[in-house]
C-alpha cells in the first residue's frame, strides 16, 4: 500500500461570505462545484483542492503569536510572491517573512488560519 497524492485540505471559517473574498478574490483561487448541502466551498488548485468548511463560533488559536510558521499551517506556491504580499497588505492583512531565508511569508486568514505562501 502506498499513499500517492494529497487531495484537499479541510479549512473551518466562520464567516463564508469573509472567507470566499479572502481566499477567492484577494489570494485569487478558483471555485469549483462542490456537490454538499451544508455550508461551505471549494477551490481547485492544480490537482489539490482547499475545502471551506463553515463552523460557527469557531476561533483559531495561535500557540507560537511570534513566528507564525510554527502554527497549524498548509502551504501554497506562487509565481509573484511580492505581488500576492502586496495584495495582501493592500487589503489590511498582515504579513511575516519566513525567517528560514527562502522566499516566502506567512500570513492569515479573517478566522486567524495561517497560509504559507512560497515563490516558486
Amino acid at each position: 500500500m502506498t499513499i500517492i497524492q494529497c487531495l484537499h485540505t479541510a479549512i473551518l471559517v466562520s464567516d463564508l461570505e469573509k472567507a470566499e473574498q479572502f481566499y477567492g478574490e484577494i489570494l485569487g483561487l478558483e471555485k469549483v462545484e462542490r456537490p454538499l448541502k451544508y455550508p461551505g466551498t471549494w477551490y481547485q488548485i492544480g490537482d489539490y483542492q482547499i475545502h471551506l468548511m463553515v463552523h460557527s463560533g469557531f476561533e483559531f488559536s495561535l500557540s507560537n503569536q511570534e513566528k507564525w510558521g510554527r502554527n497549524h499551517h498548509f502551504a501554497l506556491g506562487t509565481d509573484k510572491l511580492s505581488d500576492i504580499i502586496a495584495r495582501l497588505e493592500s487589503h489590511g492583512y498582515s504579513v511575516q517573512m519566513s525567517q528560514s531565508g527562502r522566499a516566502a511569508c506567512f500570513t492569515k486568514d479573517f478566522d486567524g488560519n495561517v497560509i504559507e505562501i512560497n515563490q516558486l
